[in-house]
């Protein structure tokens, strides 16, 4: 099936004024009715918590409340749908997204997908003992360089039975790329070479819901601006910046108001079915190769000569 990954996430939450001011200065922009998208049209839908248009709450009440995945055509959704109605309740809304609910509650959405074609010049390096990538007289950086989220990457859940919830993903195209023992698969739907767009965490029933997502930035520099730009708002950082391990992308982890992490990403790995999934034991050792702080900005002086 031809799953390419979330085209959105649906937000219910108590401070909608606050949400939309993080997620603004987060880099996304508002487009319509509380949707706020990404340079390729891929976003967060921000709704009241009361909204009675929502999904019900999961019992741990995760304000995220819905997960709309994009998919290549109308194709793919009537394979999905064949494959859901074996043992749950599908539906159709006026919107056009298909729609039900997962073996671990959470509920989704898929659709033709809405991302558009981007075009904007990625991170380029000048390194010796490769051709030049940075043409000659071009800065590598800037202090007023754009540093905008291109795509929504992926979206991490606490699950309750990882091997469960892997399982029904699976019925729709998903593949396990890497793994950590007794925690979780990283999981990458057929429509796309990205390491991973769902992540599953074995948690406590209660705790079931969302732990963070994300979006690809255009390397790492962009990442670091950024991230601190973010900081300069008085946002707090909670993880990061750094280098995962699985995956090998760049991240920097915020606190949000939204009830879960949000993180900005930058080159990932990218896999297709002849590749081996790996193992790994949790923990730091294996989470990242290198972990930084971010400090305020610094310059060396005669006082600090010694």
């Amino acid at each position: 099936m031809n799953i390419i990954g979330p085209d959105y996430l649906v937000f219910g939450v108590e401070d909608l004024q606050g949400c939309r001011q993080f997620i603004s200065d987060y880099g996304l922009k508002e487009t319509h009715d509380g949707f706020f998208e990404a340079l390729d049209g891929t976003g967060v839908k921000l709704c009241q918590r009361g909204d009675t248009n929502l999904p019900p709450e999961l019992a741990s009440g995760s304000q995220l409340r819905e997960t709309v995945y994009g998919v290549a055509d109308k194709l793919t959704l009537t394979e999905i749908e064949h494959e859901l109605r074996k043992d749950r309740e599908v539906s159709v809304g006026h919107d056009g997204v298909l729609r039900c609910v997962d073996d671990m509650g959470f509920a989704l959405g898929f659709q033709v997908t809405q991302r558009r074609e981007i075009t904007a010049a990625a991170e380029k390096v000048n390194a010796p003992g490769d051709l030049i990538s940075r043409p000659l007289n071009h800065l590598g950086a800037g202090a007023t360089m754009p540093a905008e989220p291109r795509s929504l990457s992926h979206v991490v859940y606490f699950v309750p039975d990882s091997q469960r919830a892997e399982a029904f993903y699976q019925r729709l195209g998903f593949v396990c790329t890497d793994r950590f023992t007794h925690v979780g698969p990283f999981l990458r739907p057929a429509g796309t070479n990205d390491h991973h767009t769902l992540f599953l965490i074995q948690a406590p029933t209660f705790m079931t819901g969302i732990e963070h997502f994300t979006f690809h930035m255009g390397g790492p520099t962009e990442l670091m601006m950024a991230g601190s730009r973010f900081v300069e708002k008085g946002y707090q950082s909670f993880w990061g910046p750094g280098r995962h391990q699985l995956g090998s992308n760049w991240f920097w982890y915020f606190n949000s108001p939204l009830g879960c992490h949000i993180e900005y990403d930058a080159d990932m790995d990218l896999h297709d079915d002849t590749w081996q999934p790996r193992e790994a034991l949790p923990g730091a050792d294996n989470s990242q190769y290198f972990l930084l702080q971010h400090r305020e900005k610094w310059a060396p002086g005669p006082d600090t000569a010694h």
